[in-house]
């Protein structure tokens, strides 16, 4: 059995602070490479931004998170000495560093092997809108 690879970049625009699924796209890059059994890694380039498997069927989930995130690193925290791009920047950056900015689901049957509720998701933690790129890198047969 040989290994192939194929490498995507997907462009996720945000609302603002909050999540954003993209389990989808991630299924169409896989569908499209044609590949049945391998590892799905995803790599997101920005540092105020993070990545994350999470709950797909109960928004208060998403909610919950967000008010959980706002009590650790909260806007305009004046312990904060980078604030060249506002009182939201430097918390995003912290935001990031405690959640994680890369992913690897398996594959199966063409299939990511996600669990039932699992869903993939763009933590935006800036509050205004952005484009941002995740690469998708798939290696498999």
């Amino acid at each position: 059995m040989s290994l192939r690879q194929m490498q995507r970049s997907l462009t996720i625009a945000t609302a603002g602070r909050g999540l954003t699924e993209f389990t989808r796209d991630v299924q169409g890059v896989l569908n499209e490479s044609g590949l049945e059994e391998g590892l799905t890694h995803l790599f997101l380039r920005h540092t105020s931004a993070s990545l994350l498997i999470q709950e797909n069927a109960d928004p208060e989930v998403q909610i919950d998170l967000e008010r959980f995130f706002q009590r650790l690193c909260p806007d305009g925290d004046s312990i904060y000495e980078h604030t060249m791009e506002g009182p939201d920047d430097m918390p995003a950056h912290v935001r990031t560093t405690l959640t994680s900015v890369h992913l690897s689901i398996p594959f199966a049957g063409g299939s990511l092997l996600l669990g039932t509720w699992q869903g993939i998701y763009l933590w935006e933690h800036r509050t205004h809108p952005h484009q941002r790129q995740v690469v998708v890198h798939l290696t498999g047969s």
